[in-house]
């Protein structure tokens, strides 16, 4: 439920993220261009996965593919917005004749929209965070499902936020598109369990973002962990070895029982502002 989290596995089935550990694989990140998604593309490179790197924005995922390709990593750039369908069916297309299988899918992509009381909100800007924030995953769901499948081992991991836990005023629209989302997660984990498919959800926290800046103005982003430190979190759920599913793994936790590799069952933090 949306307050509590079992990281069933996490740190003893999944804590052998390295150079190589994803040698052959390919990837698909969402939202690659900045943040979160552009750390985890280029984690996923150096583990060894083929990146498709996928953002509305075409020249920040060049420059991404570039300082891939200098570090021996392989990208390929997939100009696409979310909430155009035929975008993501173009992208599912394009993986399809490359290489006929989809082994990883990390679902970034998303908006902070209005803050705001819920009456306040225009219906354009409640419709954009619910379609980017929610909608999309469900059509990357439906597309990409099929190239999952033909994966030996295929794994899917959404980003959600912290804002899912608490209700608070003036972020409505965002935190119900990550509530929606954490159901939509267990609910594709469930349908796929008998399948080699894995899907979880990871909450980073609070990060040195652009979006977090947004959210917090005045904050200092020096006292706030960089994506690059959240990224091998999902390079491990990524991999072969990571059998999970079905769970929310929150960063935090998944940091403090790294030396230890134990189970974690606790309240999940509820911050008083979208953090990731």
């Amino acid at each position: 439920m949306p307050g509590y989290m079992w990281r069933k596995g996490i740190g003893k089935d999944c804590r052998m993220a390295g150079a190589g550990m994803l040698n052959g694989r390919v990837a698909l990140v969402v939202g690659a261009s900045r943040g979160l998604g552009r750390a985890a593309a280029a984690a996923l490179a150096r583990a060894g996965a083929h990146v498709v790197i996928a953002a509305r924005a075409r020249a920040p995922l060049e420059a991404l593919r570039q300082d891939l390709a200098t570090s021996g990593g392989a990208a390929t750039v997939v100009e696409m917005d979310v909430c155009d369908p035929r975008a993501i069916a173009h992208a599912a297309d394009t993986i399809g004749e490359s290489w006929g299988r989809l082994d990883i899918l990390i679902a970034n992509a998303a908006v902070l929209g209005p803050m705001t009381p819920l009456r306040d909100i225009e219906e354009a800007d409640w419709r954009r965070v619910l379609e980017t924030n929610l909608t999309a995953n469900w059509a990357l769901i439906r597309a990409l499902d099929p190239l999952l499948q033909r994966s030996d081992a295929g794994r899917v991991v959404f980003v959600t936020s912290s804002a899912a836990a608490r209700v608070e005023a003036d972020r409505g629209a965002y935190a119900v598109s990550k509530i929606g989302l954490e159901m939509l997660a267990k609910t594709y984990a469930q349908e796929t369990k008998e399948s080699a498919i894995r899907v979880n959800l990871v909450d980073p926290g609070a990060m040195r973002t652009q979006m977090r800046a947004l959210a917090v103005p005045g904050e200092d982003p020096q006292t706030l962990p960089a994506p690059e430190e959240v990224a091998p979190l999902l390079v491990e759920l990524a991999s072969t070895a990571c059998t999970t599913t079905g769970e929310l793994v929150i960063y935090r936790d998944w940091k403090a029982t790294a030396a230890t590799g134990a189970h974690a069952k606790r309240a999940r933090p509820a911050p008083a502002v979208p953090t990731s």
